[in-house]
């Protein structure tokens, strides 16, 4: 446990030792000095307090709670001699019950959350796969092969269904255009489905090392960013000229200006040879094909880049239109309504990344000019362009995926006349894309760090209907982040409200019918975050319990250091409560 001081200038910090992704960051409610010594005992990661109680005390001088431990230099550093350990512990008494087995007759997913099994995925380490020198040539290999097998053994043990695992652009086709080396990735599938775990596949299309909790740097192929050198413009800009070269900008999709390809085409063609390679896997152990759609794989724009010190939490964050393609189409778009003054730049009075939407007269929320006639122009030009951009990235994807003699499977059944039954068939696996939980601001009017993000959601307008409906088209199953978190966590300067942004998500999918899964933003172990997280997996109000499945982030040091903790959380999300054998191991 990490205890430090606020300094007097203000609450706002900078803290390096969280661990989890930028957008998600959280300043932990604290215990005035008059509180701490009747508050419970703080094992390793772990502190209870009531929220009531941290509400209360905002505005009081008092430590902060780390509930992370610090960074580490990889997140997966044990012993091969101490993991073994951990796994022996885990052999179950021959009277261990069986897992309850859902209600006969009814179909899985019609099933109450109380009524079936809540699956939870894992996510690897950034770094399992690493490109290391050998005789002079870069190879692809898994790092700590056999520590990562016992990693995984224990995760089935413990009742996990199955492993999120990064496919890095950077790595795959490091050595040239279309040059694919899966051969690592093969030997990791092969490694978690022999562990009888399923496997979910992220597309990483952007690079490692920018974002908070990212242990390790894996940058873009080389011939990209060799590409950038001449043409920078491929990246996202902001006003200030900055590049971010974490990703490409989403104004260039259509550009052939990778050896003659776009990058639809080259994420395409990726797709495809990733499809190629694992075929025989596809609908028995690898059961989802993640896209990767801006930066850390989420749809959206890098309006707040903490990772190179650029934004700090609770920051606006800022627009990222200024590379020539995006401020073409800008142009293009104001000369369409016939307001050419207005296709010149972004909004010029919207302040930087770090200021507060209070202190600028675009996100104020009384007069301010996203709610002009202007402002709905440009949101709603900023926002569409990232629906293009998903659009199109979704539709390459499918087609990739649904080539003729791919693994399928039925989807449904439909009855006709004369008891005609009609199957219909989709992908072996699914296709899936993630949103970014950017929570902060959300109370204001404006909203405004999602409208920097790009998604135009405001109090009287909902931005995250029309992403539904795109992931609709596509039959994508969404992942969302900041299901462990509570409004009372964060500091009330920062008008933030992670409870209501899932609710409202959740609403939107669910009118969507789009299935949804929940994502842990930081790697906490306390008591309150569980807490939130069975009440948004299977809890009873109206709105909870309408998660299909939790990807927890992630496997690690920081894991195994918090293993009771984490199979008690497994045994609360599976349909026996009775399971207590595992949290003893």
């Amino acid at each position: 446990m990490l205890l430090s001081t606020r300094p007097p200038s203000g609450r706002l910090f900078k803290d390096d030792g969280w661990s989890g992704h930028g957008h998600s960051r959280i300043h932990q409610c604290a215990l005035p000095a008059r509180v701490r010594s009747r508050s419970p005992r703080l094992v390793g990661a772990r502190a209870s307090v009531t929220c009531a109680l941290q509400e209360a005390l905002l505005d009081l001088p008092e430590p902060v709670i780390h509930t992370c431990h610090p960074v580490p230099r990889s997140d997966f550093e044990k012993g091969d001699i101490e993991l073994q350990r951990l796994l022996d512990g885990l052999e179950l008494p021959a009277e261990f019950p069986v897992p309850q087995q859902c209600p006969e007759g009814l179909p899985e997913l019609q099933r109450s959350p109380r009524e079936r099994d809540f699956p939870v995925y894992v996510m690897l380490p950034l770094d399992t796969v690493w490109l290391a020198d050998r005789e002079g040539q870069k190879v692809s290999v898994i790092k700590r092969e056999q520590a990562l097998n016992v990693g995984l053994q224990m995760l089935k043990k413990a009742g996990v269904e199955g492993v999120m695992i990064d496919v890095w652009w950077g790595i795959v086709e490091h050595a040239g255009p279309q040059q694919y080396d899966f051969s690592a990735y093969q030997r990791l599938f092969a490694t978690a489905a022999q562990a009888g775990l399923k496997i979910q596949a992220v597309m990483s299309f952007h690079a490692a090392g920018g974002n908070v909790g990212d242990t390790c740097k894996i940058s873009l192929p080389k011939w990209i960013s060799d590409i950038g050198i001449g043409n920078p413009d491929i990246f996202y800009t902001d006003k200030h000229g900055y590049r971010n070269k974490e990703c490409l900008s989403l104004g260039c999709d259509s550009e052939p200006l990778f050896w003659g390809r776009t990058p639809v085409d080259m994420y395409r063609d990726f797709i495809s040879a990733f499809a190629d390679t694992f075929d025989d896997l596809a609908g028995s152990k690898l059961v989802e094909v993640t896209v990767g759609l801006g930066p850390a794989g989420e749809l959206r724009y890098p309006a707040y880049p903490e990772g190179d010190g650029r934004w700090r939490f609770p920051g606006v964050g800022e627009f990222q239109c200024y590379d020539k393609y995006m401020l073409a189409d800008l142009k293009q778009a104001a000369d369409a309504v016939g307001r050419p003054e207005w296709g010149c730049e972004g909004p010029h009075d919207c302040g930087d990344y770090n200021s507060p939407a209070w202190d600028t007269d675009f996100f104020v929320s009384s007069g301010g000019s996203w709610d002009t006639e202007y402002g709905n122009f440009f949101l709603s030009w900023y926002s569409n362009m990232l629906l293009q951009h998903a659009d199109r990235i979704l539709a390459a994807a499918s087609e990739a995926l649904n080539k003729p003699g791919r693994a399928k499977r039925a989807a449904k059944v439909l009855k006709g006349k004369n008891d005609e039954v009609t199957y219909v068939f989709e992908p072996g696996c699914h296709l899936g894309a993630k949103l970014a939980g950017v929570h902060w601001w959300f109370k204001s009017r404006a909203h405004a760090a999602e409208l920097t993000a790009g998604y135009y959601n405001t109090r009287e307008r909902d931005g995250y209907a029309p992403l539904m409906e795109v992931l609709k088209k596509y039959h994508t199953h969404l992942s969302f982040t900041c299901v462990e978190m509570r409004d009372c966590e964060h500091p009330p300067e920062g008008r933030c409200s992670p409870q209501g942004l899932l609710q409202q998500v959740t609403s939107a999918s669910m009118a969507a019918g789009i299935p949804l899964s929940g994502e842990n933003a930081l790697q906490r172990y306390d008591q309150q975050a569980f807490d939130r997280i069975a009440e948004s997996a299977v809890g009873r109000s109206a709105r909870a319990g309408r998660l299909q499945q939790l990807t927890f982030l992630r496997m690690g040091d920081l894991m195994f250091d918090n293993w009771g903790a984490f199979t008690q959380l497994l045994q609360r999300l599976h349909c026996n409560p009775q399971a207590q054998h595992l949290s003893n191991a």
